[in-house]
């Protein structure tokens, strides 16, 4: 009896080894996907998708050396869980196959296998030996499906092309996350400022270190040539394109339409009282005027003379006023639709421009981005903020031609500013506290 009872505990143990052994695979390649995940996941939540960046100026040392331990461990456990995976299919033949089969084990569809295998390379293949040898920062990530001629030659010496995005896996948990590690897990033999010294040194007494410098300093030359060229062309091309629109398509028509002297001269009341007042002034001025130089008094039919040559002169004034507003409105349309082709065709530089602007302000001292952040909620959200807001709104109601509606002008200061402020709020909370809290402290005691 003891001997049966042991031999089928030795029998439940083998056939126990023996399945484990034909999951081999299987286990392999979703350890090794599930690495590859958390790899991304760090991707998109800290690094806005691009590449895990060793030396980015985004966050502190203590910070990137988290980052670099976590990198580090996921993909040794992607890489060999790899090599596993390979391994383990070379050893399974038909026999294990089918035996996997009466044994109640399913293999993967080979179609999610090959996703899966895709997904992993691409993940890894950002942070091979190859890829690392070009300097992260001197780089831009182009975005995918853009236009090959729209992409110019500079562009393509700053721009590297992007993984497409991981296939979609029935039965996934994509939300994995890292399990966090405490300080004394990325803590080194040696303090980190002694490694980076030593570094320092090695590329100090490398003789293509200077090679690289020239390099990067050529690539950030020429991110900075294209992004300043594109910013004047977001400028000029809209403005020019409003003034031919304005002087010789819309024009035109226009003058067309209202050369008929029993159009409209007035678009809306605010002209008409404005044309009223300087009248009655006309009026006004010509009884003073002839009160000081103690001339004989003019005769009625002489002020109405004067005052009908003043009234057509007003009301010729006002046309061109009436038809030029209605000018601006389709010639704005021109110049929108300009400013829309002009992104849409240049992706490539947009994506140039962003890490540009990124430089810059992550370039900046704490102090100046808080000078820079207090400077704009001023003016955009401060106390004397309205009194700026009203002015604008209604050059921008007698660009179109609108009377100004003080109704909705009081309506728009009372709530766009707020919104504005609730919105900027949000973001040095969520992301400038994240991304610079040093530069978050200097804001608020220099606000206080």
């Amino acid at each position: 009896m003891k001997n049966s009872v042991f031999s089928q505990k030795i029998y439940s143990f083998l056939l126990a080894a023996y399945r484990w052994y034909l999951q081999t695979p299987e286990r392999s390649l979703d350890e090794a996907y599930d690495a590859a995940l958390k790899i991304q996941e760090i991707e998109d939540k800290h690094f806005n998708g691009n590449k895990i960046d060793i030396d980015s100026a985004m966050y502190s040392n203590s910070v990137m050396d988290y980052f670099e331990s976590d990198l580090n461990k996921l993909l040794k456990i992607a890489r060999m869980r790899l090599t596993e995976f390979r391994g383990s299919r070379w050893f399974l033949n038909e026999e294990n196959q089918k035996a996997a089969q009466k044994a109640g084990i399913e293999y993967l569809n080979p179609s999610l296998v090959l996703e899966k295998l895709n997904f992993i390379d691409q993940v890894i293949s950002k942070y091979t030996t190859s890829s690392d040898k070009t300097p992260s920062k001197a780089l831009v990530v182009q975005p995918p499906n853009l236009p090959v001629n729209s992409v110019t030659s500079d562009e393509k010496s700053l721009l590297v092309n992007t993984p497409p995005l991981p296939p979609k896996i029935p039965n996934q948990d994509l939300k994995n996350k890292p399990k966090v590690k405490s300080k004394t897990d990325t803590m080194g033999v040696l303090p980190r400022s002694i490694l980076s010294t030593i570094s320092r040194l090695q590329v100090e007494l490398d003789p293509n270190s200077e090679e690289e410098v020239i390099q990067s300093f050529r690539q950030t030359q020429k991110r900075t040539i294209i992004s300043i060229r594109f910013i004047l062309l977001l400028i000029i091309i809209p403005l020019l394109t409003h003034q031919i629109a304005k002087a010789f398509v819309v024009g035109p028509i226009i003058d067309r339409f209202r050369s008929t002297q029993e159009m409209q001269i007035f678009i809306n009341s605010e002209m008409e009282e404005e044309a009223l007042v300087e009248l009655q002034r006309f009026e006004e001025k010509l009884k003073f005027e002839n009160l000081i130089i103690k001339a004989p008094p003019l005769l009625p039919e002489q002020i109405e003379t004067e005052m009908k040559n003043k009234a057509k002169e007003i009301a010729e004034e006002f046309r061109h006023e009436s038809s030029g507003a209605i000018k601006n409105v389709f010639a704005d349309m021109f110049s929108v639709v300009a400013f829309i082709w002009l992104l849409l065709v240049s992706k490539p530089s947009i994506a140039v421009v962003k890490v540009f602007f990124d430089n810059i302000v992550y370039g900046l001292s704490d102090s100046a981005k808080a000078f820079i952040i207090i400077l704009f909620t001023d003016i955009f959200v401060g106390f004397h903020s309205p009194h700026g807001w009203e002015v604008l709104l209604e050059g921008v109601s007698r660009h179109w031609g609108l009377p100004a509606n003080r109704d909705f002008i009081f309506l728009f200061i009372a709530t766009f500013p707020v919104i504005l402020d609730t919105i900027f709020k949000y973001w040095i909370f969520r992301y400038l506290n994240r991304i610079s809290p040093s530069a978050v402290a200097t804001y608020r005691n220099m606000n206080e």
